[in-house]
């Protein structure tokens, strides 16, 4: 039931990331250009989608449990570090190049364009990459 529901919940996810247009990254490249040809639309978009979120995830989280598991697993940490901060750097910088972020650029995928499949892989090997040095990282600390 868990995995009908996720890929239920991916398949309207990817849906509605089409329809609102966040998968055509000279969209998402005209929003960020706020000082050039800028297109408002996507703040419909993402506001329509903040508006529904915040009182469902109010509701939800006063819950006891999560319907279709047996703990919620929310973040916990409110750090703000180099980590985050770099992070939200590359973060941004890509979705600005590319015009994508991670979840459109997934959704993309099925176009099989060539600069899609770029974005995508250049995003998976940035995360892998991370992946080893978090591990040699601490391999190295626990050596020591």
């Amino acid at each position: 039931m868990q995995v009908l529901a996720a890929f239920i919940a991916g398949l309207v996810f990817a849906v509605g990331l089409a329809i609102g247009g966040m998968t055509d990254p000279n969209k998402v490249v005209s929003f960020l250009d706020i000082f050039g040809n800028w297109d408002p639309s996507l703040a419909f978009v993402m506001g329509g989608a903040i508006l529904l979120y915040a009182p469902v995830y109010h509701y939800i989280v006063k819950k006891t449990r999560p319907l279709l598991h047996h703990t919620f697993h929310l973040p916990t940490s409110k750090d703000i570090d180099a980590r985050l901060i770099a992070g939200g750097m590359l973060f941004g910088v890509g979705w600005g190049m590319g015009g994508f972020c991670p979840g459109p650029a997934i959704v993309s995928t099925a176009t099989l364009r060539g600069d899609v499949l770029t974005f995508v892989g250049s995003m998976f090997a940035g995360m892998f990459a991370v992946y080893l040095y978090d591990r040699f990282r601490t391999t190295a600390r626990e050596s020591s």
